[in-house]
């Protein structure tokens, strides 16, 4: 792939020579395109939608700016910063007409760690809107680790050593580090880490180091976060790197000379090693002229490749694996399947939730029993509540998790599961979601969503709405578990405009689970304006 410098002009420059992401079909279905908004750069991507969500890249675009420093040090863009990011969208706009799009519905725009730390991340994202009509959204950890998962797998599962085995997938950026833990295509665990090339750079600049401290410093830097990924691996089975992000790949790209798109490639440690020995001796001029590289890529360069080679050296690896998936390819093919969640997607969030809950002793049998009534409610009520699959996935991870305060009060266990929830990481929620989950979960009993209560109130009115729907289901869900035995297993319902018919087939007696369900059943009738009759089935 031919590399092209960033200049410092106005004008948009293309980043690389790119071909097609996936084989075109016959029929383009739309032209769109998603522009990240980065610590150091605006790198934008266009590309046609073929039938069967294939993607077709049609071209690259990439500008410098300097966000990442100013966020970094005084979690504030400047005025000056947030006009460049203006003027590059709307050249990036100007492109994007002479391909078609002439809108904003087929434009994705996000911001990274650089806009999401921000403290006027909003006034941000308005003074963007007021002069672009495009909105930002704020790209959090878990829709990174989203889309790093969607990208990634197929690579992992090609492999013969990955596929069967243990892998962290790694990305070190300008802000942060981004992990998955991965073993058979399964998540084990994610997280974010403040490590990143641009944070170091300022440490170094704060100390005031000269060129023979800097290593050491960045060494000493690098090695707090080294403990705490230690920590957060666990396990003493084999551990295999798999490298992602710009600055590795262009070391790769340096290092190996026959890698093919789509592939990992594989790189020594003692190759990683000795690039990154040199680098590290080098000034941005000099590496721009002897690398071909651009002006970005070799400010952070050197750090980013000394994290990698002392993580892999930490783990006493051989070689690391390196990807050439980047955010903008998973945004496309998310755009390109409609942003729904896949089932395997699904079951890695599922996995999640089911070991956070066994980290706090939760009884897995009751859970599983009501998550699965309440995916079944969901399902049967759809014309109803009007949700979408994601909010299934949100009722079901809620289900699961509804009594894991248990562990710390029993009498308010409710309230302590939305505490937990809202302050635990589930692979693939966001922030937002987690709220939600945390709130389903805390209204599943005892009083409904009142205005007193901050965190429902947080909310946006559609939020709240979707919380109040999914909570009402939810219990329902937990009345029909009331026995604890898991005997009721299927359930048929009807609405007839007034009422919300639940027959159980197979059971004769539903006594006990009728007066549950005339406890529970205020906040569904309060909600949808139905009230709930249960019914025993005919053997």
């Amino acid at each position: 792939m031919k590399r092209m410098k960033i200049s410092m002009s106005s004008s948009p420059v293309k980043e690389a020579d790119v071909g097609q992401l996936e084989p075109a079909a016959s029929t383009i279905q739309r032209v769109v395109a998603v522009i990240d908004i980065g610590a150091t750069a605006m790198r934008m991507a266009v590309a046609e939608i073929h039938a069967g969500a294939k993607v077709r890249m049609l071209d690259q675009l990439v500008q410098p700016v300097q966000l990442g420093k100013e966020a970094f040090e005084t979690r504030r863009l400047s005025r000056k910063s947030t006009e460049r990011v203006v003027s590059v969208l709307s050249q990036y706009q100007r492109v994007l007409r002479e391909y078609g799009i002439e809108g904003t519905s087929d434009i994705r725009v996000v911001g990274t760690s650089a806009v999401r730390e921000a403290s006027n991340r909003l006034a941000f994202a308005d003074r963007v809107y007021t002069a672009t009509g495009l909105h930002v959204e704020p790209i959090d950890e878990a829709e990174v680790n989203r889309i790093t998962y969607m990208g990634i797998t197929p690579q992992l599962l090609a492999n013969a050593e990955l596929s069967n085995g243990k892998a962290m997938v790694l990305e070190v950026g300008g802000g942060s580090t981004e992990v998955l833990i991965v073993r058979s295509g399964n998540v084990l665990a994610s997280n974010s880490f403040r490590l990143g090339s641009l944070r170091m750079l300022q440490a170094i600049d704060l100390a005031r180091a000269g060129v023979d401290r800097r290593r050491a410093l960045l060494e000493n830097h690098i090695n707090r976060t080294l403990n705490q990924l230690s920590d957060f691996v666990r396990g003493d089975s084999q551990l295999n790197l798999v490298a992602v992000g710009g600055d590795i790949r262009l070391a790769t790209r340096l290092i190996v000379d026959d890698w093919q798109p789509g592939e990992l490639a594989v790189m020594p440690t003692k190759s990683l090693t000795e690039l990154t020995d040199t680098v590290l001796k080098m000034g941005d001029d000099e590496i721009v002229k002897r690398f071909d590289a651009s002006f970005i890529e070799a400010e952070t360069l050197g750090p980013a490749l000394l994290a990698y080679a002392m993580l892999a050296k930490q783990f006493r690896l051989e070689h690391v694996y390196v990807s050439d998936t980047n955010l903008r390819e998973g945004l496309l093919k998310d755009i390109a399947v409609g942003g729904s969640w896949t089932a395997e997607f699904r079951n890695q969030i599922v996995r999640s939730a089911l070991s956070l809950g066994r980290r706090f002793h939760f009884d897995e049998m009751h859970a599983r029993s009501v998550a699965e009534l309440a995916r079944k409610l969901f399902d049967q009520l759809r014309s109803e509540h009007l949700l979408d699959n994601r909010h299934e996935v949100i009722l079901h991870v809620a289900a699961l998790l509804h009594e894991i305060g248990m562990q710390i009060n029993v009498r308010s266990h409710h309230k302590h599961s939305l505490y937990i929830i809202k302050y635990s990481e589930l692979f693939g929620l966001s922030r937002s979601e987690l709220l939600q989950v945390g709130l389903i979960a805390r209204y599943y009993r005892r009083a409904p969503p009142q205005p007193s209560h901050t965190d429902y109130m947080s909310l946006d009115r559609e939020t709240r709405v979707i919380v109040n729907k999914l909570a009402s289901i939810l219990r329902l869900a937990t009345a029909l578990d009331d026995t604890r035995t898991s005997r009721i297993r299927e359930i048929e319902c009807q609405t007839d405009g007034k009422r919300l018919m639940i027959h159980v087939p197979g059971v004769r007696d539903v006594s006990l689970e009728q007066i549950a369900m005339k406890q529970q059943a205020g906040l569904f009738r309060d909600v949808f304006g139905l009230s709930v009759v249960l019914r025993a089935g005919e053997t």
